[in-house]
């Protein structure tokens, strides 16, 4: 093979590397790592601060020997922050080791990369020493004229620049994401630490549960703190209604701005067709009767309106309907909803309010898990958390309003077959 062609078929090839090696989007986990665990570690912070918090007073309430059932709340509510806890620590776990296989694709690539650059450039230098430079004087002095000559010689010299410069940048970012993986693997070290510590707590409140089950039996016994339990329940219906008001009142506000933001679009552009105003009935009402339930395999054992109760024979008024189902079964949406609400109100546990179309809102009380978040939309039928244990039982609470009434929900659900 001529000379001159050698040459330029080296230049060709290692130009073609070159610009494959820009045209490479190298990952750089670090800045994405910073960020997200910077508000992850902050999240934790403000969690574990939250934690403590209710630990204090679960103690105090050991120490002033308060009520069973406020002890039962605070065992509770400390139970919802370290499961949170767990939560957000596989999620950053999750995150980091996703970095990490990132950042050892990106250094295999880098390394590939190398390889071919260090193998290139041996060849060359095996030329160098096999022939001399006469390659490259060959080239020169085949020039056909002065400025051909110029070019060459420019050419040549920017050819072994770029050959340097290559070699520079490829170590360069191999070195900073051998770095970055090296931070991400401690990272995730300290979060498995963590996380191990963290789900050995989760371990030791299993034994608190087991205690406040053990509470629960004995409140069920003892018709004195039993009638106290129901009364505290009784109670927090309020609280309830207060968070049902607020929402009608948030649904409102809402409204009359959507209605004051039409008008000021009418004024600005009146030749502009209106814009059609919502039914407030929606998709919701039209399933009275068929909804679907909210956990699988329940049976109602407490029913909505004024009930005897079966233990204390007393007369009790129900907001709702109560489905006798195992601990830790899956609750679901009963329909297309927006999460309004999650929240703890003793006597009720732990908390869902959905809201739906035309006015509609369900709730489920007394879970044992939450699994979605505030202003997250969900589907008919998607897991929204975990049935729990109550002084009522193995029961989750459920119920169905439209705007400030009741309803029943035994109305509203599909007939079980």
């Amino acid at each position: 093979m001529p000379p001159c062609r050698s040459i330029l078929l080296t230049i060709s090839f290692v130009m073609i590397l070159a610009a494959s090696w820009c045209g490479t989007a190298v990952g750089q986990p670090g800045s994405k790592e910073s960020a997200r665990l910077r508000e992850n570690k902050e999240k934790l912070t403000k969690l574990l601060a939250e934690k403590a918090d209710f630990e204090k007073k679960l103690n105090e309430s050991k120490r002033q020997e308060k009520t069973t059932q406020e002890r039962l709340n605070n065992l509770e509510q400390q139970a919802n922050h370290i499961r949170r806890l767990i939560k957000k620590l596989r999620e950053q776990e999750q995150d980091l080791a996703g970095d990490i296989q990132e950042a050892r694709a990106s250094i295999k690539d880098l390394e590939q990369q190398l390889e071919s650059l260090k193998t290139q450039y041996a060849k060359y230098v095996k030329s160098v020493y096999k022939y001399g430079r006469v390659y490259d004087v060959e080239l020169l002095f085949s020039s056909r004229s002065i400025n051909q000559l110029y070019v060459r010689m420019e050419y040549l010299k920017r050819f072994s620049d770029q050959r340097a410069k290559d070699l520079r940048e490829v170590i360069h970012k191999k070195s900073n994401l051998e770095e970055q993986n090296e931070q991400l693997e401690s990272s995730l070290e300290h979060e498995r630490r963590l996380l191990s510590k963290k789900t050995g707590e989760e371990s030791s409140l299993k034994q608190k549960m087991s205690e406040r089950q053990k509470m629960l039996d004995s409140i069920r016994k003892d018709k004195r703190k039993y009638e106290l339990a129901l009364n505290e329940r009784k109670e927090s219906e309020k609280k309830l209604r207060k968070l049902i008001d607020d929402l009608i009142e948030s649904d409102i506000r809402r409204e009359r701005e959507a209605t004051a933001a039409r008008e000021r679009d009418r004024k600005i552009a009146p030749s502009a067709a209106p814009v059609p105003e919502a039914t407030g009935m929606g998709a919701f009402a039209t399933q009275r009767g068929k909804l679907r339930w909210p956990v699988s395999g329940g049976t109602i054992v407490s029913r909505f309106g004024k009930q005897i109760h079966p233990v204390l024979k007393t007369e009790r008024e129900n907001t709702g309907i109560g489905i006798k189902v195992d601990p830790g079964s899956r609750v679901m949406a009963v329909a297309d909803g927006n999460v309004s609400i999650v929240t703890y109100i003793p006597g009720f546990g732990n908390i869902i309010i959905l809201t739906h179309s035309g006015g509609y809102r369900t709730i489920y009380a007394d879970l044992s898990e939450i699994g979605v978040a505030e202003s997250q939309k969900v589907k008919v039928g998607e897991v929204i958390g975990k049935s729990g244990v109550s002084v009522d039982g193995k029961v989750l609470h459920f119920e169905l309003w439209k705007d400030r009434e009741k309803q029943n929900p035994e109305v509203w659900l599909a007939k079980l077959r």
